[in-house]
């Protein structure tokens, strides 16, 4: 199993392109530091490169990059397993099925849809039109293109269902499991090779590469084995030249064999080691405190491409950079896997600059800017801050003034032209885990594990426990109201005015739990993010939205942004626009967003969204493009419904829809019902029903002639309800 760490630098971006041409869902956009690199092929003159980001392709004579998303493409999913060439036709495994991509169409096999057993697709295998793809845990499947066997523990002899490796060696299989060992499969025959009955040194296989009639296969944390029928001969650290036992995987180049291990790339041609890493690798970071591992190695004519994270060892569990080296036996070449600046894809904190419009971003390994074509990463070289890959919890702004809180090493000011840290040894902080910032003119506001700071420039004030009326001193978010501060505990809601303290908690409030993620203010409302659901206090009135009443699609309310009268709200497993009446939730199956889970964070810049996810998604953005695809409405009627026979289509389809009873609770049967088709734009094109419809189910044809191929939206308004879904012609 691939050993994850975390890491990065910012390296050669060149010829980038974003393709945007088969944008699946447009006006949204991932941005993503590449991550893990965990597929490499070789298609001609184009490599094809899987990250925990997305498809990336690069022309191994240009050097032009091409980079596929969730968002802008038909990839079902950021994280990419697998890649396995048939002719011009990509397969791609990925943890939200296989993907099938030709150049141009792109089609998706899941569990819904096909006979493949699960949807985590984890290795692949051609042989000839077949396909063969390990799963995680529901074992080995067969597709020929139109039926699917699938093997496992109970109607096989696969001794495990996790499949890791798959190498083809004429009609012969060779599979590596997690558990199980290495298993050789004719077709009819299932033979085991185990730790125990073979000289195979443990019995999780990392990678399997053949070479002649010899398999070469790479163990993790047990070294290298090769077996040529009859005799098994093992490699570790402590008998050859191996630098390291964890080997991720194997590529044949003649006689010679190319190993991914951690640290180090070796070449062995049978007699002599070659080891490549900081001696002889001229264009790795020149930081001994960021280490190699090399997790996987194509071979394209003479060229060796390796895909390599860089992970750092002072913050090894959120920071890390994927690049691919390209080496032609004399000269090195390192290529970015992601398509932005960002360090690292878990962002924790966004801020936007009035006066410049920069994103100050924060992240699980550092602080990024970007001013819409440049991205600065800070570190010890050119700020205040100990190095790069620190976690940046808190961002706030006041005018040009930035104000950058660290997990650990207090809280750095930057001005525009001078950096300042401030810190338990210089300062009056009373802890240097900053968890939340806010602005309040020149004074800023800084929520630590140890209590509440107020600082104006001059004076440090601390408030905790022992002082004031807080009811705790880890202080998780806070939000100014002209001179009044409100403040999120784990132990409740505090009001302070300056003097007075007041408590808000279960007990004597409507608040839904104690646990306080977010606050946002709203004229004279206020909305609270709880760990049990959203909160609004309008005056001494108190509403409870959550997951049994109403839209919200996760209790966890972490983020709440204001637009307008739109409330944005981040989720443990969605984003959601609740507009006063209406709820519209996205999450990856109905919208750009890289995942569902552990949405961190949103800031507004007029129409457009900056979306910043903690599980490995990076930041996204969305514009709203006119009209948009809805999956919740107003609670009460929920009895609506919108569906399309065939989509997308050709000529026509069939459009059913359900119009509920105008009032859910009266049970008034009659209802006004518009049935419309919109362009991109929101321009209605068609109207196919208008008139009143008693409550009920309906079908409606909807013939396409005269309107140009594309994506549309057919929306559903009825009475107070609006529902709309995506329509895609095909002509």
């Amino acid at each position: 199993m691939r050993n994850k760490k975390f890491c990065g630098m910012v390296v050669l971006l060149l010829g980038i392109v974003y393709n945007t041409a088969n944008a699946k869902y447009p006006g949204w956009t991932n941005y993503t530091s590449g991550m893990d690199v965990n597929a490499v092929a070789s298609e001609g003159n184009t490599i094809w490169v899987g990250t925990s980001s997305g498809l990336v392709s690069i022309d191994a004579t240009t050097g032009n990059m091409e980079f596929y998303n969730h968002a802008n493409s038909g990839m079902p999913d950021n994280y990419v397993f697998a890649i396995g060439i048939e002719g011009s036709v990509k397969w791609i495994g990925t943890p939200s099925g296989l993907v099938k991509f030709d150049g141009t169409n792109w089609t998706v096999y899941t569990m819904a849809n096909s006979g493949i057993p699960q949807d985590y697709v984890f290795s692949i295998a051609i042989e000839g039109n077949v396909k063969w793809l390990g799963t995680w845990g529901k074992g080995l499947v067969k597709f020929d293109g139109t039926n699917w066997t699938v093997y496992n523990k109970t109607n096989s002899g696969l001794p495990d269902n996790l499949i890791q490796a798959i190498a083809i060696e004429g009609n012969i299989k060779w599979i590596g499991t997690d558990a199980g060992g290495l298993v050789k499969f004719d077709g009819t025959n299932w033979t085991v090779y185990n730790s125990s009955n073979s000289g195979l040194p443990y019995d999780d296989i990392n990678a399997i590469a053949i070479e002649g009639s010899t398999k070469w296969i790479g163990t993790y944390y047990e070294g290298l084995a090769s077996f040529d029928g009859t005799t098994w001969t093992t490699y570790f650290t402590g008998n050859s030249g191996m630098p390291h036992n964890n080997v991720t995987s194997i590529a044949i180049d003649g006689n010679v064999k190319w190993i991914g291990t951690n640290y180090a790339l070796a070449a062995f041609d049978g007699t002599n080691w070659t080891i490549y890493d900081y001696d002889n690798i001229p264009c790795l970071p020149n930081n001994q405190a960021v280490d190699p591992e090399f997790f996987i190695v194509a071979v394209n004519g003479t060229t060796k491409w390796i895909g390599c994270l860089l992970y750092d060892q002072r913050n090894m569990a959120n920071y890390a950079m994927g690049v691919v080296f390209k080496f032609d036996g004399a000269n090195w070449t390192m290529y970015k896997t992601g398509n932005s600046g960002l360090p690292c894809d878990f962002v924790y904190s966004i801020a936007i600059e009035g006066t410049t419009g920069a994103k100050w971003i924060g992240t699980g390994s550092g602080l990024t800017s970007y001013d819409g074509t440049n991205w600065t990463l800070y570190d010890e070289s050119n700020s205040a801050l100990p190095y790069f890959a620190i976690t940046i919890p808190a961002i706030a702004i006041s005018g040009s003034t930035k104000w950058i809180g660290t997990d650990m090493y207090g809280v750095a000011k930057f001005d525009g032209a001078t950096w300042t840290l401030y810190d338990t040894e210089n300062s009056g902080l009373p802890d240097d885990r900053i968890i939340t910032l806010a602005t309040e003119g020149t004074t800023v506001w800084i929520g630590t594990y140890s209590g509440l700071i107020k600082y104006d420039g001059a004076t440090w004030t601390v408030y905790d426990t022992s002082n004031s009326g807080l009811p705790d001193n880890n202080i998780i978010e806070i939000a100014i109201e002209g001179s009044t501060k409100w403040i999120g505990t784990p132990s409740g809601l505090v009001k302070f005015d300056g003097t007075n303290w007041t408590v808000y908690n279960t007990s004597n409030s409507g608040l839904p739990g104690n646990s306080i993620f977010s606050v946002a203010i709203e004229g004279n409302i206020k909305w609270i993010g709880t760990a049990y659901g959203l909160a609004k206090l309008s005056g001494t009135s108190w509403t409870t939205y959550n997951t049994s009443n109403s839209g919200i699609p996760n209790n966890g309310v972490t983020n709440i942004a204001i637009e307008g009268t739109t409330k944005w709200i981040a989720t443990g497993y969605g984003l959601a626009k609740f507009t006063g009446t209406n709820w519209t939730v996205y999450k990856q199956s109905n919208s750009g967003l890289p995942n569902d889970e552990y949405i961190s964070t949103i800031a507004i810049e007029g129409n457009m969204k900056w979306i910043g996810t903690l599980n490995g998604g990076g930041l996204t953005t969305y514009t709203e493009t006119g009209i948009e695809e809805q999956t919740n409405l107003d609670f009460g009627m929920r009895n609506a419904d919108l569906r399309i026979s065939q989509n997308p289509f050709i000529k026509s389809t069939v459009i059913s829809y359900t119009v509920p009873p105008n009032n859910y609770y009266t049970n008034t049967l009659l209802t006004n019902v518009q049935l419309t088709i919109h362009d991109l734009s929101g321009r209605e094109v068609r109207k196919l029903v208008s008139g009143i419809q008693k409550a009920g189910s309906y079908e409606v044809s909807f013939n396409a002639k005269g309107l140009v191929s594309g994506i549309y939206f057919v929306k559903l308004n009825a009475g107070n309800i609006s529902i709309s879904k995506k329509l895609i012609l095909m002509k």
